[in-house]
This record gives structure tokens, C-alpha cells and sequence, in this order.
């Protein structure tokens, strides 16, 4: 990697020279961010998951800079200006837009005023004017006349479109525009001319009819909300500086030649044409793409962190259920799930108005709980959610049956989806969603992995952000997730298998094919009898492929299979089996790991291990936790200010938490109300899923919104 790169990424991720060298050398061997991150920590120095993900993300970045650097390079030199100094500020170019500035007084043009006036043959004495070669231009401007251009006035006129271009072309004085723009100004917006404010699709933005910050101080929700407005043409939105100061700054910087006062004159009408007509609508239109690359990063960030919560919520493992898809009109759908999420049963109860068949409802239900040997009852908390919960609380469940809620976010989604046609092709949509709202206690990372983030409902304006680097982005937290937990060879789906280092959907298929036909794995070692599966991809998954009850215990462990002759020489050392070495605390205090470092195995890496060992194949993820919602309340209706209830987080987003407390209306906690020291991140006082106690401060039947305080945490107060 060009040494300019590798000096941008070691300040950047806080890494030396030699981090970075290996890290891309890593990525460049096909190696992926998990497997650099768990079993190369030697040769990266240790460097974090968080800090690999960024190095490739910049490392494909870099690679594209590099192809339009060429491209540029080859254009300049086409046109025979490409001079040493020129080459030189291209090859030590970091940014994309500081590239585009040098190129543009290269770049082909369609006809501008400045063109005109160079057809004309006013080029010379534009660069007279500039060079302060004149001194009088009533006197010596006409020398410069031609046929085409006969008037004194005219010339002056064509010469100053000239300069005025110049002047916005000069990379330099775009650079520092940018910086200005960005550091002193301000974001504004104001009702577009004809837009009718009572308007339901415009009345949502009316915290922003009238609308001024300073960029500096511009939130990235705000910055969304105002730039989705202004596309819906809802909004007019503009940067506010102070454009005399402007004026006076390129003048001051750039026209710094002895000028006579008439030929200032013509330079400052030139430059002010330039900042007005040229510069301030294209650094005004970079200002704001600015504002939203940089909100659509930190929104993306929200999302990935909440996703990463979500798909590592606690699973409650391999139980039997009994699954609710509630509704009121079209009944509730009930499936019955054996341990390892296989449909067993499914038929639709009415306990509900209009049908209210309560006593057929409890029939059923009381059957099919006997009859499937259910342990654990799953409801889906959208519409008649709460209404089902307490219906079955009012039955007599088997003892030790346990009913809980789970979120029906994607739930829809998945069940119309291609992925579910396959699973379930002669089940409808509500048998489905169903059976996904029933699997996601079970696990709910190997379910939701079959859903698009974006449709899961934990995300911050995901809809208005950069889709490329949305996706970039959460398919790399499902990736860590995914790889974080470690997956069941034997049991997993393929789409699963597809998010484990070094699978993809291809080879997922494959695996699940061998399967079907040869059987259960027995070993790690037998994947590379599946096809298409090699060496190098063997390299990168079989640390996070897990064999319960294999032969070999380290099968179903993070030790990848690299490292197993390591262990074994552990035990024979210390005169006991691996599985004795597994089992022996003791014993595996007594190891002297210095004696087990090498070129190829350093601190790192034997610590891992014996960490590993302690715990083999262990889940990362917390305990399922059983919730319950207040009885008070069953509608916004029934909401009061004051009142003090038990709440679910669901979103976290930059300005607060939503928190479902049992109806249709989720309640936000501003970040206002949530203590000092989490106001700039909420992330670190709330999670996605986690019980909490709010407290009522507003309730606005007209717009469905309740406004709450955090009263305590599973972990008690916030912290002040």
C-alpha cells in the first residue's frame, strides 16, 4: 500500500505502520475481518475487530482513489499539462474531493461564459489583469481589442468571466471555502413557497419550518430530517455565511499583486462574481453533501450497534413452543415447534371480537399444549399482543410453561420472502411468521439473519442513508455476530453458514447438501470433503464451526484446528488428556505459557486458548429473562402523566429511546431525560431489550406520542 495511505491509517485508527502493512496483506490474502481479528493478532499487533473492519473499508477505498488517480493522470497528460508539481499533489492526495479540485481546470466543459470569452481571444488580457501587467485599462486595454471584440467595456467584461472562473478553480481557494463553510456555517430551512403546513405528510417536519444551527452543532437525525424534507420538496434548505468576509478572504489570499485601484476594481467584481455565481452554489451543494455523509455515518454506526444488540439478544435455546401470531378480525395463528424449530402443527383460535370464541380458543390451545408437550409459550407483541397475553394468563398452563413476548419486527417480512417459500412452500404468510416469532426465542440470531436489517426496526433514518455503505456495513456486524457466537455444523441453516468467515452462500449450500447426504459431521476435518470447500476456506471458517460431542472436544470450541497439535503437547505435558485438560482448572493454571511461544504463537493467542479452554464452545449470550407489562394500561388512553412503568427498549437512536410499555404507541425517552452523562450517547446507559422503569412526563393523544423519563435500569439509577 502507497506509503501516503498507510500514514492516513495509522492516525486514523491509532496503529503503527507495520499494523497496517499486515493487515492489508491479511485482507489481500482472501482473509476475512473475523479471522484476522480472533486468530491473527500476532501479526496485526492485536488490533480489534472494529479497527480491521475500518482498515478494509478505507483499503477498498484507497483502491478506487488509486484507479481515478490514474484515470485523471492520463486525462492531464492527454492535454499535456500534467507538470511535476501537478503529478506531485496527485500522488499525495488522500481525498476524493481534494482529487476532483486539482483535476477541474482540466475537465472537459460544456460552454461557459469563461469559454465564450477565450473564443473571443480575451485570455491575454485576462492574465495581464491578473498579473498586474496593466496599470491603466481605459488607456491600455484597448491593445487587446480584436475584431470580434471592439469595446473597451466588453473586453473588461469577457476578461472578468475569465478570471471569475479561475478564481473558482483554483483548488485552494475551494479548500478553503470547504473549511469555512463547515466550521462558522450555518444550516437553514424554511417552508418551500406553496407547501400547505397542515398537511399530514408535512405537518411531521413543523420542528423545521423554520429552522437555523450551526453546522458545527447540527445533530445527524436533524440534518436527515431537514435533507428527506427538502427531496419531498417540502423544504428549502440553504448554508448561511458571510459572503462579504468571503470576498474579501479570496482577495486578500489570491489577489495579492500591487493593483492600481482601477484594476482592483475589475479584480473584485471578478471574484465576487466567482464566490457568488460559481463558488457559493458548488461549496454550498458540497457543504450539504458533507452534512450528509457524515450523518449517514454516525445514523449507519446507531444501526449497526443496535443490530448487534438485537442479534445478540439472549436465546432461550432448544425448547418446545407453542408460537402466536395474535390478530383480532383473522384470529391468531398458532404453530407448534419441536426443539429444534420443526413445524409440527398450525391452526388459527378466534379469542377475540368480533369472533369470541374463548371457550373453543381455550380447547384448542390447552390440546395442543398436552398433545406437543409444549415448555414455552411465545406471543408476538403487535396488534391484540397484550390482548393473547392476558388471555392465556387466564388459563390453567401446564406447570413450569412459561409465556413470553417477542418482537414481531420482520417478522412479515420474512414470511413473504423467498427464503421462507422455500422453508415452509405449502405454509401461507401467517403459518410463517408464525413459526419465525416461535424460532426467534429459541435463537434469535439464526432467525433473524434470514431478514434484512434495514426491515428489522431498530435502525435511525436507515431509509435516507448511503444504501451502499448501509449494507457494507450491517452485513459486517451480522458477519461478527454471527462469527462471535459460533455456529452448530450440524444444525445450522444455510443462511446462517453463509455470514461464517470464509463460507458465503455458496458453500453454505454445499455444507448443507453434504449433510443431507453423508450424514451428521463428526469432525472439522470432514469439511473439506465438501465441495468446493478447500484449504484456504477451511483456513478461515473452521474456527467458529462448532461439533457438539465430537470425538476430538476441541471440535466444538474457538481453538481453531491450526492449534490443536499445540494443545495436545499442553496436555502431554502436563500428563493429562485434552479433555482432562478441559476439565481441570488446576491444571491448566499450572501451564507455563511462556515455554508455548513461538515465531508463528505469541501471548495473545495462547491466552485465547486457555480461555477457550475453561469454557469450550461457551455462549456469549446473556440469559432470556421473562417481562411483564403493567395492567394498568391497555390503550394511549389509559396513559397518565405521572404514572411509573416497566418498559422494553426497542430503538436507540442519537436523540433517545423508544420503549414499548405494552401498547400499539411506543413512548421516546429524550436523551434529555436520561441523566448528563449519556445526553451525546445513549448507547452507553441502554440497550436493545432491556427492562427498564419510565416514568410518564406527556401524553399527546392528536399525534400518538408519549414523552418519558428514565426512572432505573436493570442495573439500577442512571448515573448522573
Amino acid at each position: 500500500m502507497n506509503t501516503i495511505y498507510v500514514n492516513f491509517l495509522c492516525e486514523k485508527l491509532g496503529v503503527r505502520a507495520w499494523q497496517v502493512e499486515q493487515g492489508v496483506s491479511l485482507l489481500e490474502e482472501g482473509a476475512t475481518v473475523p479471522f484476522i481479528s480472533r486468530y491473527r493478532k500476532e501479526r496485526t499487533g492485536g488490533m480489534d475487530e472494529a479497527q480491521i473492519a475500518e482498515l478494509k473499508h478505507w483499503h477498498q477505498k484507497f483502491d478506487e482513489l488509486e484507479k481515478r488517480k490514474q484515470s485523471i493522470r492520463e486525462t492531464i497528460q492527454g492535454l499535456d499539462k500534467l507538470t511535476p508539481e501537478l503529478a506531485q499533489a496527485i500522488d499525495v492526495c488522500v481525498d476524493a474531493q481534494v482529487l476532483e479540485d486539482l483535476y477541474l481546470p482540466y475537465r472537459p466543459k460544456r460552454k461557459t461564459r469563461a469559454t465564450t470569452a477565450k473564443e473571443k481571444g480575451m485570455e491575454p488580457l485576462a492574465l495581464a489583469l491578473w498579473k498586474s501587467q496593466i496599470k491603466d485599462p481605459a488607456r491600455e486595454v484597448s491593445a487587446y481589442l480584436n475584431e470580434e471584440v471592439t469595446e473597451i467595456d466588453a473586453a473588461l467584461a469577457y476578461a472578468r468571466d475569465i478570471l471569475a472562473e479561475q478564481v473558482a478553480e483554483l483548488a485552494s481557494v475551494r479548500a478553503d471555502l470547504r473549511q469555512h463553510y463547515l466550521k462558522q456555517g450555518r444550516i437553514l430551512a424554511h417552508l418551500a413557497k406553496g407547501v400547505d403546513p397542515e398537511e399530514e405528510a408535512v405537518a411531521k417536519y413543523r420542528n423545521y419550518f423554520d429552522f437555523s444551527e450551526p453546522i458545527q452543532r447540527a445533530a445527524s437525525h436533524r440534518i436527515l430530517a431537514v435533507l428527506r424534507a427538502k427531496a419531498e420538496g417540502i423544504l428549502s434548505v440553504k448554508v448561511e455565511v458571510d459572503s462579504n468576509y468571503l470576498v474579501t478572504r479570496i482577495e486578500r489570499q489570491y489577489a495579492t499583486e500591487k493593483y492600481t485601484r482601477p484594476v482592483f476594481e475589475v479584480i473584485h467584481e471578478a471574484v465576487e462574481d466567482a464566490y457568488k455565481r460559481l463558488l457559493h452554489p458548488s461549496i454550498e451543494n458540497e457543504t450539504l453533501h458533507t452534512l450528509k455523509e457524515r450523518a449517514d455515518v454516525e445514523s449507519i454506526r446507531v444501526f449497526g450497534e443496535n443490530l448487534r444488540q438485537l442479534l445478540l439478544a439472549p436465546p432461550l435455546g432448544q425448547k418446545r413452543v407453542l408460537a402466536i401470531d395474535p390478530g383480532f378480525r383473522t384470529g391468531c395463528k398458532v404453530v407448534c415447534l419441536d426443539a429444534q424449530g420443526g413445524l409440527l402443527h398450525n391452526e388459527t383460535i378466534y379469542p377475540h371480537p368480533p369472533a369470541n370464541e374463548k371457550t373453543m380458543a381455550m380447547r384448542k390451545l390447552s390440546h395442543m399444549l398436552e398433545a406437543y408437550d409444549i415448555e414455552v409459550v411465545a406471543i408476538g407483541n403487535g396488534t391484540a399482543g397484550r390482548e393473547t397475553e392476558a388471555f392465556l394468563k387466564r388459563m390453567a398452563l401446564p406447570e413450569g410453561v412459561r409465556v413470553y413476548s417477542v418482537s414481531e419486527d420482520g417478522a412479515s417480512v420474512y414470511s413473504a420472502s423467498p427464503i421462507a417459500r422455500e422453508e415452509f412452500p405449502d405454509y401461507d404468510v401467517t403459518v410463517r411468521g408464525a413459526v419465525s416469532i416461535g424460532r426467534r426465542i429459541m435463537d434469535p440470531l439464526a432467525e433473524l439473519v434470514k431478514i434484512d436489517p434495514k426491515s428489522i426496526g431498530v435502525g435511525q433514518y436507515q431509509h435516507d442513508v448511503d444504501q451502499t455503505l448501509l449494507k457494507e456495513r450491517l452485513d459486517g456486524v451480522v458477519e461478527s455476530c454471527v462469527n462471535n457466537v459460533g455456529v452448530n455444523l450440524n444444525t445450522a441453516s444455510r443462511h446462517l453458514l453463509s455470514y461464517v468467515s470464509g463460507i458465503g452462500p455458496a458453500l453454505a449450500q454445499n455444507i448443507v447438501d453434504y449433510r443431507s447426504e453423508n450424514g451428521p459431521f463428526e469432525r472439522r476435518r470432514d469439511l473439506l470433503k465438501v465441495k468446493r470447500l478447500g484449504e484456504k476456506a477451511f483456513e478461515q471458517c473452521a474456527g467458529f464451526l462448532r461439533i457438539p460431542k465430537a470425538a476430538n472436544p476441541l471440535d466444538n470450541s474457538a481453538v481453531h484446528p491450526e492449534r490443536y497439535a499445540l494443545v495436545e503437547k499442553m496436555a502431554k505435558d502436563a500428563g493429562v488428556t485434552v479433555q482432562q485438560l478441559i476439565d481441570d482448572e488446576q491444571v491448566r493454571l499450572q501451564i507455563p505459557v511462556e515455554k508455548y511461544v513461538s515465531e508463528e504463537v505469541g501471548l495473545p493467542t495462547l491466552h485465547d486458548i486457555l480461555k477457550e479452554l475453561a469454557k469450550p464452545g461457551r455462549d456469549p449470550r446473556d440469559t432470556l429473562k421473562v417481562f411483564e407489562f403493567s395492567d394498568e394500561i391497555q390503550t394511549i388512553e389509559d396513559v397518565k402523566v405521572g404514572m411509573e412503568l416497566p418498559g422494553i427498549v426497542t430503538n436507540i437512536t442519537n436523540f433517545g429511546a423508544f420503549v414499548d410499555f405494552g401498547i400499539k404507541q411506543n413512548g421516546l425517552i429524550h436523551v434529555s431525560q436520561m441523566g448528563q452523562k449519556f445526553v451525546q450517547d445513549p448507547n452507553k446507559l441502554l440497550k436493545i431489550h432491556q427492562h427498564i422503569r419510565v416514568r410518564v412526563l406527556e401524553v399527546d393523544l392528536k399525534r400518538s406520542r408519549i414523552g418519558l423519563a428514565l426512572v432505573t435500569t436493570e442495573k439500577g439509577l442512571p448515573q448522573q
